[in-house]
């Protein structure tokens, strides 16, 4: 540790508005805190950082009341405090907003801003009082031109169904706000929305505990970082005291060698494998791209601009309605997944917790069903099925450092990293020789997206076309041989790796558009 990130002390007189000391909590087996002790301040933005399975996660429960503490004490303006359940903490001031949201989709939004507690009249919900208060909240925080209480959830952008969360949070009249992963879902033009409603907070004297694996936020919105790993404080620095490869030296407890592997070079990549012209469906239209062999080809867009719907379309999912669907040579019509399974494809999904893993199974399962799923539809049946499933699953383990105690442990144990690393798992047992990655290092720690980012890279140098969809700008220039940018659910052109973020977010805007892809695939050569 440097002079400049040494462990700052609070000199001023200010009282914490929210105090944590000595806490610890141990799981079987598992030491998840030891000894922690933090101060958190009316009107600023406090970010707690760590890589997974640092003991963010279970020190943010047991403020928020989720978990109780084994040892050690909570102080709330300077009183002491305990909860039992998470209402308790929310009546006493402390609110959380998870990364999966809790909210009913169907339900308004003043429904959910009020539920389990809504306005009554003769013994019936009075919707109009309801809504009248839930209009206040919204007002309050500066969101009721954005967001009717009588619109249902289910029709809100991910973005604004964060900020119903705050708003529910708000009602509560929090003084601690707790935000875990608030942007993990959300692009960077959605930030910018939160971020404002964040300042806003703070004027409001709020303390805001902010967890995030995107450093370049935690640096933008945070004055005070804490870090902390394996269960234990490592130090809490001022933000303006630190660079981020300083932040992460003290997160890993070594230095990153580099964020990102060295990019592939043209004489790399090989012949053209996956080809698309004049392709779309109800979702998605005028799609025309080439990927060859040994490259990463990154996609870049605002949140609805196509760009999932563009990997569905390619794996059969909601395959393409018009166009040519090109592979090794050969015209595709996929119209289920099935056929992208059978030419090689594998997709690894954004959404590991719905359509990636079963989480109440075991990994080893998680990790051979891919392969058992292609035997089923084939008809393989392999007399040493058995023996080699036995073999791959830690040899699968050991490339991609999924650090378990056993491989027949449930998979919801693991970490949000170890996760993602069964489900890329899951299709490299599948020997896919073009990956669709949808979000690949959504939600996890630094060092877990760079062995993914070494992972994706190692792939394409194997021969393996890649196309990597990813909401961080930095990703997408950092790992992409060249980048396809998406707008308004088409294909606004292509830029040349290393392309700037300004370059990038002016073609997402729909500001610019450069004839189609594959017309001036050029420009990846230049």
């Amino acid at each position: 540790m440097t002079d400049k990130q040494e462990i700052i002390q609070e000199e001023s007189n200010v009282k914490p508005l929210l105090e944590v000391r000595c806490i610890t909590k141990k799981f079987p087996g598992v030491q998840a805190l030891d000894d922690v002790s933090l101060q958190f301040y009316s009107g600023e933005v406090h970010a707690v950082v760590g890589e997974n399975g640092a003991g963010k996660s279970t020190l943010m429960k047991i403020l928020a009341g989720a978990y109780t503490p084994d040892s050690g004490d909570i102080l709330l303006d300077g009183v002491k405090v305990s909860f039992s359940h998470p209402s308790e903490a929310q009546h006493k001031g402390i609110s959380i907003i998870y990364q999966e949201f809790n909210l009913l989709p169907e339900r308004t939004v003043a429904y959910n801003i009020f539920l389990g507690r809504e306005p009554t009249k003769a013994g019936v919900i009075d919707i109009r009082k309801m809504n009248r208060d839930a209009k206040e909240v919204l007002k309050e925080i500066g969101i009721d031109k954005i967001i009717s209480p009588t619109a249902v959830v289910s029709s809100l952008s991910v973005a604004e169904q964060q900020l119903v969360e705050i708003a529910k949070a708000i009602s509560f009249k929090s003084q601690v706000l707790i935000m875990d992963e608030p942007t993990a879902a959300l692009t960077y033009t959605e930030v910018n929305l939160l971020d404002n409603l964040i300042k806003r907070l703070k004027t409001r004297g709020m303390a805001i505990i902010f967890i995030s694996h995107r450093l370049i936020e935690v640096f933008a919105i945070a004055e005070k970082i804490t870090v902390l790993k394996d269960g234990k404080l490592v130090g809490t620095v001022m933000t303006k005291d630190v660079n981020p490869e300083q932040l992460v030296q003290m997160m890993v407890g070594r230095e990153l060698d580099h964020y990102f592997p060295p990019l592939g070079q043209p004489e790399d990549f090989g012949e053209v494998v996956l080809s698309v012209r004049g392709a779309s469906n109800q979702l998605i239209h005028d799609i025309s791209f080439d990927l060859r062999k040994g490259e990463v080809l990154g996609v870049a867009g605002l949140q609805g601009s196509g760009r999932t719907e563009l990997a569905q379309a390619l794996f059969g999912v909601e395959p393409f309605k018009t166009g040519t669907l090109t592979i090794n040579g050969k015209t595709s019509k996929f119209r289920q997944p099935y056929f992208a399974i059978k030419n090689r494809i594998g997709f690894v999904t954004e959404d590991r917790k719905s359509e990636g893993i079963f989480s109440r199974q075991p990994i080893r399962d998680n990790m051979l069903l891919t392969i058992r799923s292609i035997r089923n539809m084939f008809g393989l049946i392999h007399k040493d099925g058995t023996l080699r499933d036995r073999k791959i699953v830690p040899t699968l383990g050991n490339q991609l450092d999924i650090r378990t105690s056993s491989y027949d442990r449930d998979v919801q144990f693991l970490s949000g990293g170890n996760q993602q690393k069964v489900v890329l798992a899951k299709w490299l047992a599948s020997n896919a020789k073009i990956f669709i990655f949808d979000e690949p290092t959504r939600g996890i720690d630094v060092e877990s997206k760079a062995s993914i980012h070494d992972m994706i890279r190692g792939l394409a140098k194997q021969g393996t076309a890649i196309l990597m969809i990813s909401s961080e700008l930095p990703e997408v220039i950092g790992m992409s041989d060249r980048i396809l940018v998406m707008a308004d659910r088409t294909l606004m052109g292509e830029l040349p790796a290393k392309a700037s973020e300004e370059e990038i977010m002016l073609m997402a805007t729909g500001h610019k558009k450069i004839g189609n892809s594959a017309e001036t695939s050029a420009v990846g050569k230049e």
